[in-house]
């Protein structure tokens, strides 16, 4: 797993993220706004509230969580098979 070890809130729902690794980067979270859970992000002083969760983890008020393992992906422009290797699948040649 990957933990943010540090986060940065930017303008219009974007933060900048520093992960255990030292890999950084941005993540734009704009398109989860208003919905479902994410209707907290409305006020967007509640979305400034984002702190490190105890498994490096983003964590707001309200339950709302988000994986730091798909915040890296996004942040450094990865796919899951770069990061998890086992998810690769190897070419089958008839």
């Amino acid at each position: 797993m990957h933990k943010i070890t540090d986060v940065k809130v930017l303008e219009v729902y974007r933060l900048y993220l520093t992960f255990a690794d030292g890999k950084r980067g941005t993540v734009d979270l704009s398109h989860l706004v208003g919905k479902g859970v994410f209707a907290l992000w409305n006020d967007y002083c509640s979305f400034r509230e984002v702190r490190i969760g105890s498994s490096g983890e983003l964590v707001w008020r309200e339950g709302i969580d988000l994986c730091p393992d798909a915040l890296y992906l996004q942040a450094t422009g990865q796919r899951p098979e770069d990061i998890f290797p086992s998810l690769r699948q190897e070419s089958v040649h008839a």
